[in-house]
């Protein structure tokens, strides 16, 4: 039997957010350890803003929002302040009533620099990553460390020589460019939209893009991450990245222990494992034996430690692999390096929360 089609009247009714949102939702969970989080830094945020003038946009509904952009996928921040306007649950998630207006797009990002000023998305990841801590679920002894490269906001055409002067590009919406038969390097070209990409590629064989770095560093017992890092795309850049994280991590936890650090074969070089001996952390990268001498010797190899250790470095893949997909990092949506590292911290502090949450239903 053919339904009935009736027109959309006005709505009124007495139902809140929070009563259409599903009580065994994965996100409530997740609230939770966001609210404490937010709480820790309220005294921070105090400090971020005039006592007099008018009132900007709620600092820990511009954080709710970043990881509601990640945890749904929404792949501009004009499209998210469109749709808060009708998304109940993001109005819940925000604390806003249904009939609550959403952001303006425009006041919605000049808001969100304000973050990058004042280094907000790192005091959230660590206020975060405290949580953990506090429910042990952190390793402090264990840890896994890897890179993956970025692509930026960025095409190949816009990579143009140091002193080609601006009248001499080529014009029109996408112009036919030619590069067979000149050489191009990261010292001799840059890119004319984002400056601080650099061309890279994965491997030989593979596409060059405009590209940045991401490195992250994990604890081994669930799979956290602990800390990251974006730079620029260089061939040190993986090694150097680790030596900075796992120094910022042994500051913060102090040299008490001895640590382990696992790693793919990039990492196996005689520079990284002496730096890396020298923060007292014993090197447990995978050996690169390829017409080359190791850096490691059968006295770590042997280790049972080792084992265990290059079993659980694979683990630190799921954490890009949620970035690149879920998380909307396939192809970076910023331009600049500061932007794109914020990118990077909220990304991890969403996979973090999603982690967290469902550790809890497994540890239940």
């Amino acid at each position: 039997m053919r339904g009935n089609s009736f027109e959309q009247v006005a709505m009124l009714s007495t139902l809140t957010p929070d009563e259409l949102v599903p009580k065994d939702h994965p996100i409530r969970r997740i609230k939770v350890i966001v609210e404490k989080a937010l709480a820790e830094l309220s005294p921070q945020f105090d400090a971020m803003y005039s006592k007099i003038g008018r009132p900007s946009v709620a600092p820990e509904r511009l954080l709710k929002s970043c990881l509601l952009i990640a945890f749904y996928s929404v792949r501009s921040e004009r499209l998210f302040c469109e749709r808060l306007h009708y998304d109940l649950l993001f109005k819940w998630f925000l604390d806003m009533n249904a009939d609550d207006p959403g952001f303006d797009a425009t006041t919605f990002s000049k808001n969100r620099d304000r973050l990058i000023k004042h280094e907000v998305a790192h005091r959230f990841f660590a206020a975060v990553r405290g949580e953990a801590e506090r429910r042990h679920l952190l390793s402090d002894e264990h840890f896994t460390v890897d890179g993956t490269l970025l692509e930026a906001w960025a095409s190949v055409k816009s990579f143009r020589p140091n002193d080609d002067e601006d009248d001499t590009k080529p014009t029109g919406k996408n112009p036919t460019v030619s590069f067979h038969g000149t050489q191009r390097s990261n010292a001799t070209h840059h890119s004319r939209t984002d400056p601080e990409a650099r061309l890279a590629r994965k491997s030989n064989g593979t596409t060059a893009k405009m590209s940045y770095m991401g490195h992250a560093l994990m604890e081994n017992r669930h799979g956290l991450v602990v800390d990251v890092e974006l730079t620029q795309a260089t061939g040190h850049a993986e090694r150097q990245a680790a030596v900075a994280m796992l120094k910022r991590r042994r500051t913060e936890r102090g040299t008490g222990s001895r640590w382990t650090l696992g790693g793919d074969k990039g990492y196996d070089t005689a520079d990284f494992v002496a730096d890396v001996r020298g923060v007292g952390v014993t090197p447990h990268v995978a050996q690169n034996v390829s017409g080359r001498r190791s850096a490691i010797d059968e006295r770590t190899t042997t280790h049972a430690g080792y084992a265990v250790s290059q079993r659980k470095r694979k683990r630190v893949e799921e954490i890009f692999g949620w970035m690149k997909t879920v998380g909307g990092g396939r192809k970076l949506r910023y331009i600049g390096a500061k932007r794109n590292a914020m990118w990077l911290m909220f990304s991890a502090t969403a996979f973090n929360l999603v982690r967290m949450a469902n550790i809890e239903v497994e540890l239940a």
